[in-house]
């Protein structure tokens, strides 16, 4: 199971680094106004939207390694 360790605390076994990469895509999905605000009433949309923007994320992610 994993854990995530609590902000504020020391970083026992390198938690701390998985907390970091947690906050940094919430922060990178935040950027898509639409996820941020929930605009969609049916589930469905939104799953896609928040698939469609991960996706993004990837791809420039991908795209800036390449280059």
């Amino acid at each position: 199971m994993p854990v995530v360790s609590h902000k504020g605390r020391p970083n026992i076994k390198g938690l701390g680094k998985f907390r970091y990469v947690v906050e940094q895509t919430f922060a990178l999905l935040h950027h898509f106004k639409r996820l941020a605000v929930r605009w969609e009433r049916r589930t469905e949309l939104h799953d896609a939207f928040v698939s469609l923007a991960c996706s993004l994320i990837c791809y420039r992610r991908l795209k800036k390694t390449r280059s």
